[in-house]
């Protein structure tokens, strides 16, 4: 039988684009989720007339929303066996979805991350804090866990189960940076997959921001100190 997917979407004001990120996703995925974290657009009604099951979380955060979609998912019977999260502006190509969960199906792989690598990255679609921030980040977990992760990008799978065992706690900007630490720390699996990435549609909430970068940096900075301490 082929694995059961679903597909995590938080969204916030993306009207103008969750259409286009819903109509890419490949139909191998049994259900898309969009969670609109306190959408004041037509969010909601765009994604429900797309064809995606919408939930709605009215605190702000990009860990909130995807918090949302998980507890959805966990009164679900069966559970899926992979959950892939992509963001809702487009920046992303939902159709390399195909290419993220091949790692996880094909070689039992517990966790892969679509790596926005350079040569694949249209002009402009990653600013100067995104790029330090990935630099500063994936350089310190190399230092202080033997890593192998080169960037933090949100277009991601995982094997449902050991998302569960992740524990996954934060509500806003750690939550990427806080799920890859997780994973090292549980010794998971992990692969990277290159992929393609573009211009967002609409101004981006964080790294759109002065405040929004700085908040970012702040929260990956904190979780991969917290980890580098534990025991």
């Amino acid at each position: 039988m082929p694995p059961i997917i679903k597909v995590i979407i938080p969204a916030f004001n993306e009207a103008d684009s969750i259409a286009k990120v819903i109509g890419d996703v490949p139909k191998e995925v049994s259900e898309i989720i969009v969670i609109s974290n306190n959408s004041t657009d037509e969010t909601e009604k765009v994604a429900k007339k797309a064809g995606a099951t919408v939930l709605s979380e009215g605190k702000r955060g990009y860990g909130h929303a995807c918090l949302k979609g998980m507890a959805y998912i966990a009164r679900q019977t069966p559970k899926p066996d992979i959950v892939v999260f992509l963001d809702g502006d487009y920046s992303d190509y939902p159709e390399e979805l195909s290419k993220i969960v091949a790692p996880i199906i094909e070689e039992n792989i517990d966790f892969v991350i679509g790596t926005r690598v350079k040569e694949l990255r249209e002009e402009g679609s990653m600013t100067f804090p995104q790029k330090f921030g990935n630099w500063l980040a994936t350089s310190l977990m190399r230092l202080f866990f033997n890593s192998k992760f080169t960037d933090l990008g949100p277009f991601r799978a995982i094997k449902y189960e050991k998302l569960i065992a992740l524990e996954m706690e934060d509500k806003t900007y750690g939550w990427t940076v806080e799920m890859q630490l997780k994973a090292l720390k549980q010794k998971f699996s992990y692969r990277e997959i290159p992929v393609h990435y573009r211009n967002r549609i609409g101004v981006s909430k964080v790294s759109g921001t002065v405040k929004g970068a700085i908040f970012a940096g702040v929260k990956i900075l904190s979780w991969i100190f917290k980890y580098s301490f534990k025991k």
